[in-house]
């Protein structure tokens, strides 16, 4: 019990003396004393601490040769401490001061990953995730041949793809609500018309996605569910726009899983459109 309290003791004498230590560098007046301990800080990753004496130093060191060394090393402590968005922020100020600098492939690769870092699920906002594509297509452009390229490639196909399961989701969601007030009402027809367009532009805008068969058969059950609760003066162009569109499915998709539901709609409209 006695090993154990001294034990405890010593650790918060050691912290209050660390504590006191940083309390006193933040004191000084002794800006290169005070920028040695920011280095020290940084790598020994006691980012928190790092980013606070950095904040001032940045402008106190301004037009000296430390200024460009701990403008990047503020970025990548606020990084580090997960702030994200002032990352972001820093690793542009970086670059746009020092675009030749020593650490500005690095800074504008950094650009991307914070914000690739706070980019939301694909139901939320997409704001993030869309900066993060133009900052690491940016930087690809910028350095074609870095070390960093494949990895920002593979981050970039990622956030994509996050991009496409929004648009996915938005064209479920028209669909789902679809039928949700009832068969024959102006709201079925807006909202199955909505998951149509929804996921044709999503095939334009992504061509190569790998979601590509999900917007197929979306559309090709909307078409269908359109046709169903159509009025009767638009019944027959619907259920011929929905028969043509099942076709196109079974050829463009002749393995699917959906092969059975393709052909059963198939069967359906040709009894109307025969009639």
């Amino acid at each position: 019990m006695k090993i154990r309290t001294i034990i405890l003791c010593s650790v918060a004498a050691m912290m209050t003396g660390c504590a006191g230590e940083f309390n006193r560098v933040i004191k000084s007046s002794d800006y290169d004393y005070r920028y040695e301990y920011a280095k020290q800080c940084f790598a020994e990753g006691k980012f928190g601490r790092a980013e606070i004496l950095l904040q001032d130093l940045i402008t106190l060191k301004k037009g000296t040769d430390e200024a460009e060394e701990a403008l990047y090393m503020l970025a990548m402590s606020q990084y580090m401490n997960h702030d994200f968005e002032s990352a972001a922020a820093t690793f542009r100020k970086y670059f746009s001061s020092y675009p030749k600098g020593f650490y500005a492939e690095q800074a504008m690769f950094y650009v991307g990953q914070s914000l690739y870092e706070s980019a939301p699920e694909p139901r939320l906002d997409q704001t993030p995730t869309i900066g993060a594509i133009n900052a690491y297509q940016q930087f690809l452009d910028f350095y074609p041949n870095s070390q960093l390229r494949e990895r920002a490639q593979d981050r970039l196909f990622e956030l994509q793809d996050k991009l496409v399961m929004k648009e996915l989701l938005s064209a479920q969601l028209y669909y789902n609500l679809g039928g949700y007030f009832g068969n024959i009402n102006s709201n079925s027809e807006s909202n199955y018309s909505s998951s149509i367009i929804v996921a044709q532009n999503a095939l334009k805008t992504y061509p190569y996605s790998n979601h590509r068969e999900e917007f197929s058969l979306l559309i090709m059950k909307s078409k269908f569910e359109l046709a169903e609760n159509s009025s009767a003066d638009r019944k027959l162009e619907r259920y011929q726009d929905a028969e043509d569109e099942c076709y196109g499915f079974l050829n463009e998709y002749p393995e699917s899983k959906d092969k059975a539901l393709a052909e059963k709609y198939i069967e359906k409209c040709k009894k109307i459109t025969k009639d």
